[in-house]
């Protein structure tokens, strides 16, 4: 299984839903220095799940591996954002 198996929505969907967890968990009085690993976790718990959905991926490593790295490119979306808009 490669990355392509899951295609793009896979992914991006992962990272989205992964992205609106840490908006919430900003919410709360967690520390935020929680949120990338929390976001890390639950791609890589979303990954296998994912590849129960789709037909074509069949490897539950490199299904844990790109949930891993959905979802921490959730955090990393967000502060290239802040980053950019930061003056």
């Amino acid at each position: 299984m490669d990355i392509s198996s899951f295609g793009i929505t896979g992914v991006a969907s992962i990272t989205a839903i992964c992205f609106l967890v840490a908006e919430i968990i900003k919410a709360t009085k967690l520390n935020k220095k929680w949120i990338p690993p929390i976001c890390g976790i639950l791609g890589g718990v979303m990954g296998p799940i994912a590849m129960k959905i789709i037909p074509s991926a069949s490897d539950i490593l490199p299904a844990v591996a790109v949930g891993i790295v959905s979802g921490l490119s959730a955090t990393g979306i967000n502060q290239t954002y802040k980053q950019l808009t930061r003056r």
